[in-house]
């Protein structure tokens, strides 16, 4: 969770986190593939450790309730101006709140639901600390993509709770679909990467913010139903693939090349899936 000095725009995604069965394992894990360092999180989380990069949280890593087995996902926060109204609108919309809108120290208001086809997603209403917009900084999260059975139904669901605009991009998919890159298919304006099904980008404010890629009831990630999967940036995906698998996690295909960058699928030791991608605008240093 990131401290600035004006809160990020609502209906962006501002911040991702993930609740493991074994945070110690997930603490290596996360910190040799994508260097990061940790620091304590809000006590009132449980386990919970903040991920750093360059010294600012970018990411959040929760321990789980010992013998309480659940399919591991990472789950992206969509900022708020108002964590109660936006609940009631995720009711009025068909989703399911789960947890709270609650006060977390610091932080702000915070709540998780669930999408009418099963995913999970916070929302955030910051206090004096809160996330910011994705970045390419090595290390930290780029993108997310709703993996889910139909893309129609929910992209609905997401403009109207977080007055963002979704547009049919492609048939195909892929980590990212911004409009006007080289290399698109015949049906609009993002890249093709080879995957099945259709692929839906919600736009704030005129720019691309998360992507909602429909993949039928066969396509979801192996024993996961609906759910976020969070891109990281890395100089090397080739290079971050073989750590994923030296560090017990597994690769789920090729690096595959695509107009905004390298990327490839993986998912940790625990099978939450993610990806690793080298964006094509990524900064050379600093």
């Amino acid at each position: 969770m990131t401290e600035s000095v004006s809160g990020p725009t609502p209906g962006i995604p501002c911040f991702v986190s993930v609740m493991m069965h074994d945070l110690d394992a997930g603490r290596r894990f996360y910190g040799e593939l994508l260097g990061w360092e940790f620091e304590a999180g809000p006590e009132m989380l449980g386990p919970f450790l903040n991920a750093m990069v360059d010294g600012r949280p970018i990411a959040g890593l929760g321990g789980t309730a010992s013998g309480r087995r659940h399919p591991v996902a990472w789950v992206p926060f969509f900022s708020t101006a108002d964590a109660d109204a936006t609940m009631d609108l995720v009711r009025e919309c068909g989703g399911t709140p789960a947890v709270g809108p609650m006060d977390v120290e610091r932080a702000g208001r915070v709540a998780l639901a669930a999408d009418p086809l099963g995913a999970v997603f916070g929302v955030w209403q910051a206090g004096a600390v809160h996330g910011t917009p994705f970045s390419t900084r090595p290390g930290a999260p780029v993108w997310t993509e709703l993996v889910t059975v139909d893309s129609s139904m929910v992209s609905k669901f997401y403009s109207l709770v977080f007055d963002d605009d979704p547009r049919t991009e492609h048939r195909g998919g892929g980590p990212w679909a911004p409009a006007g890159s080289e290399g698109v298919d015949d049906v609009g304006g993002a890249p093709d990467t080879g995957d099945t099904g259709d692929y839906v980008v919600l736009h704030h404010g005129g720019r691309p913010v998360a992507g909602i890629h429909g993949v039928g009831a066969t396509g979801l990630p192996p024993g996961h139903g609906a759910c976020w999967v969070t891109y990281f940036s890395v100089a090397d995906p080739e290079e971050a693939a073989h750590r994923v698998g030296r560090l017990g996690g597994k690769v789920l295909g090729p690096v595959r090349p695509a107009p905004f960058g390298d990327f490839v699928r993986v998912t940790d030791p625990e099978g939450a899936p993610f990806g690793l991608v080298r964006p094509a605008d990524a900064p050379t240093g600093g």
